[in-house]
């Protein structure tokens, strides 16, 4: 069927809300390795990852294995029953994860992810105030949409809890865009302790931070800032909740989870995307007496099934014995010179920022900072038209987001940054 069919018939049913990319939306049919191919036959070199989350490729023979063999003896029971490969993952997953003493709990989404620690971190310190940090996105539910500081995520003001945003996650339009790093981390905690003593009644429950901005424009703080943080979270009794659910796993190539840079064991961890590549999975990594407050019985029907969670020790497997994190860090570097070689002397690109395979091209108007949408769309529509797909984001729409599959090639990271750098010179602003 075309693409053109299709999109009549998907907004005859589909929500009007449900973001698609491109004038003319496409169709992905199928991937292998970092391609994939759209119902028009057309080939791409895939740099968004299903939003980051075919981490370690489309189609990868291991992964798909482990899953039609899962698949032949048992889709589904429920946490009612002992899972086992639910059980073995939340073993790996809490050795792997800075957090002390760690328990494990498996979700469906990053988005209940998200919901679950922020529950936890309600029911812990009895307490619904919540910081959450200015150009965060932490999911779609009720309570996350809540948290989340932007405005173009953000349908609804009503709320199950009481945020207050500090600075911190987007330097690049704060007040102290031009600080050294040491004094951005400076006025972002002096920030922090403002927000705490005028706007909360001090008992506040938590702090959620991404260390890396996803849906914000992978806007990158300083190392170093959320350890600084910490400090002053402590002497009030917060939890520090790590959003991991784009960062998580090695993508930002120097540390396996992103708060790992900052020098700080947060007291839980979320996860999700990346760790199913492309099963519905995520989860939430506590403390043990954190994870065990809730007063209540609970169970999940989805989270941790069988065929999840086989996919995801499978996943896991390849990702530690191919060492993707590794090859992220150098990916990463490669994919960086190559953007900014294109950007260089270019005055409509403000920022080239990111980590490992985590990296944004932040786009504006000529002579300043006003953002360009309009820029972003058309390389997003530029980049397709030659067979490479990257995806967009943003306080404001304008900046292109760079996420490969972490197992990319030498050769593939030299055709797509040539594809991306092409599209950024070829861009004419006036």
């Amino acid at each position: 069927m075309s693409h053109e069919e299709l999109l009549a018939r998907h907004r005859n049913v589909l929500p009007d809300w449900l973001a698609l990319y491109y004038e003319q939306p496409i169709s992905l049919e199928r991937g292998e390795g970092r391609h994939v191919w759209d119902a028009g036959g057309n080939r791409y070199l895939d740099f968004f990852a299903g939003i980051l989350t075919t981490m370690s490729g489309h189609a990868v023979p291991e992964i798909v294995d482990t899953i039609k063999n899962q698949a032949d003896k048992m889709l589904h029971s429920s946490t009612l029953y002992l899972i086992e490969p639910a059980i073995e993952l939340a073993e790996r997953i809490a050795e792997l994860a800075p957090v002390d003493d760690g328990k494990v709990f498996f979700t469906s989404s990053g988005s209940e992810a998200n919901e679950t620690a922020l529950l936890l971190a309600a029911a812990y310190r009895r307490s619904n105030q919540v910081l959450a940090l200015r150009n965060s996105y932490h999911g779609r539910s009720f309570a996350t949409v809540a948290i989340t500081g932007n405005r173009g995520w953000s349908p609804s003001a009503l709320t199950p809890v009481n945020v207050s945003y500090v600075h911190g996650g987007y330097r690049l339009r704060s007040p102290w865009s031009g600080h050294s790093d040491a004094a951005y981390i400076g006025e972002c905690v002096y920030d922090l302790r403002s927000v705490i003593d005028t706007m909360t009644s001090g008992d506040v429950a938590c702090l959620i931070a991404e260390p890396i901005q996803g849906v914000g424009g992978f806007a990158t703080p300083p190392d170093g800032l959320f350890g600084a943080m910490h400090k002053v979270l402590d002497e009030h009794g917060i939890l520090l909740i790590s959003d991991e659910v784009q960062t998580g796993w090695g993508r930002t190539g120097g540390h396996f989870w992103g708060i790992d840079a900052h020098g700080v064991r947060p007291d839980m961890i979320t996860f999700a995307k990346g760790l199913g590549n492309g099963l519905s999975i995520g989860g939430v990594v506590a403390r043990a007496e954190i994870m065990d407050c809730l007063q209540a019985n609970s169970i999940s029907t989805f989270g941790g099934n069988p065929l999840s969670t086989a996919g995801a020790l499978a996943n896991l497997d390849y990702l530690l014995d191919n060492d993707l994190q590794a090859n992220c860090l150098k990916r990463g570097e490669q994919l960086m010179g190559r953007i900014r070689a294109a950007v260089d002397g270019r005055d409509y690109v403000a920022e080239v920022r990111g980590k490992g395979l985590m990296l944004g091209v932040e786009l504006v108007r000529p002579g300043g900072l006003e953002p360009s949408p309009e820029a972003a769309s058309w390389m997003l529509e530029e980049t397709r038209r030659n067979g490479l797909l990257v995806g967009k984001g943003g306080l404001y729409g304008n900046v292109l987001r760079i996420a490969p599959p972490m197992s990319l090639t030498e050769d593939e990271a030299e055709e797509g940054g040539d594809i991306l750098g092409q599209a950024i010179r070829s861009y004419d602003p006036v």
